[in-house]
C-alpha cells in the first residue's frame, strides 16, 4: 500500500498541497482531478521526491520514502515511474532507443560497466526483445526505428508509457498525460495506462482535468481543491454537487458553495504558478 500522511508543500506563502492523507492499495488505478492550481502535479512530484514535502510523510509498504537519500532514493524513483505531459523523450533518437532508456537505472544497479554500456546504447538482445514486445502491445512496433519527433503526440505518449514499463516499476505516476492530446489520442493513452494497470498489476495515479476520462478509466477518483482533498470515492459517487465542490468558482474555499469563499490569489503570483 502507498500511504500519504498529512503531506504538505508550501511555496513561500502559498500552500500548494495542504495536509493530504490517502491510502492507495496495490494495483489500484486512481484519477486525481481538480482545477489548474489545485496541487495535483505537486502531489505526484512529492511521491516521486522530485519535490520535497514541507511536512508529512510518504510510506510504501511501511517504508518511509520521505527519509530516503542517495542510492535508495534513486532506486525508489526507478520503482515509481513518472509520465509527463511533455513526454520527456529524446526527439532525435529512434523509438526503440527511447524505450530502452528506461533500463538505464537497472543497468547502473548491475554495476558500472553495465551502466556505461547502457549510456552508450549497448543494450542486450533480451532487453531489445522486451522493448519491441512492449511497442507491439501498444501498436507501435512498426515505428520502432523512426525518430520520435516524427510521431504524433498520442504516439509519443505511448512511447513514454513503454519506457516507463521498461523500468519495471511498482507504480506509475502520470501527470496530465492527455492534456495536450486530441480525444482519439487521449483515449489511446488512457487505454494504455489501464492496460499497464490491469496486465502488469501496477498502481497508477493519474492527474486529469477531464472528469469524464477519470470516470471511464479509473476505479477511484480523488478530487483536489486548493491543495485539499474534497472528494475521495468511486466514480459513481461523484455526482453534480460533488463535482461542483471540486471545479466550482475559483472564489470558493474547499467545501464552500461557489462564490462564497475568500478572493482568489492574483494570477500573476509566481508561487501560485508552481502550485499546479
Amino acid at each position: 500500500m502507498l500511504e500519504l500522511q498529512e503531506l504538505t508543500r508550501r511555496f513561500g506563502t502559498v500552500t500548494a498541497v495542504d495536509a493530504v492523507s490517502l491510502a492507495v492499495p496495490d494495483g489500484q488505478m486512481v484519477g486525481i482531478v481538480g482545477r489548474s492550481g489545485a496541487g495535483k502535479s505537486t502531489l505526484l512530484r512529492m511521491i516521486n521526491r522530485l519535490t520535497e514535502p514541507t511536512a508529512g510523510r510518504v510510506l510504501y509498504h511501511g517504508r518511509d520514502i520521505t527519509a530516503l537519500s542517495g542510492r535508495a532514493l534513486r532506486a525508489w524513483r526507478a520503482d515509481c515511474a513518472m509520465i509527463f505531459q511533455q513526454f520527456n523523450l529524446v526527439p532525435r533518437l529512434d523509438v526503440l532507443t527511447n524505450v530502452l532508456i528506461g533500463r538505464l537505472h537497472r543497468r547502473r544497479e548491475a554495476g558500472p560497466l553495465a551502466g556505461l554500456a547502457g549510456l552508450l546504447g549497448l543494450f542486450g538482445a533480451e532487453e531489445r526483445a522486451r522493448a519491441l514486445s512492449l511497442l507491439d502491445r501498444f501498436g507501435l512496433a512498426e515505428a520502432a526505428l523512426q525518430r520520435v519527433e516524427t510521431l504524433s503526440g498520442g504516439q509519443q505518449q505511448r512511447v513514454a508509457i513503454c519506457r516507463a514499463l521498461m523500468q519495471e516499476p511498482r507504480l506509475i505516476l502520470a501527470d496530465e498525460p492527455i492534456a495536450s492530446l486530441d480525444p482519439a489520442n487521449a483515449e489511446a493513452v488512457m487505454e494504455a495506462l489501464r492496460e499497464a494497470n490491469r496486465e502488469h498489476g501496477l498502481t497508477v495515479l493519474c492527474n486529469l482535468h477531464q472528469v469524464a476520462m477519470a470516470r471511464a478509466y479509473c476505479e477511484r477518483i480523488v478530487g483536489l481543491r486548493q491543495g485539499r482533498v474534497v472528494f475521495d470515492g468511486p466514480p459513481a459517487a461523484l455526482d453534480a454537487a460533488r463535482e461542483e465542490t471540486i471545479f466550482g468558482s475559483a472564489d470558493a474555499a474547499p467545501g464552500e458553495p461557489a462564490g462564497t469563499g475568500p478572493a482568489a490569489a492574483p494570477a500573476a503570483s509566481g508561487a501560485a504558478a508552481l502550485a499546479r
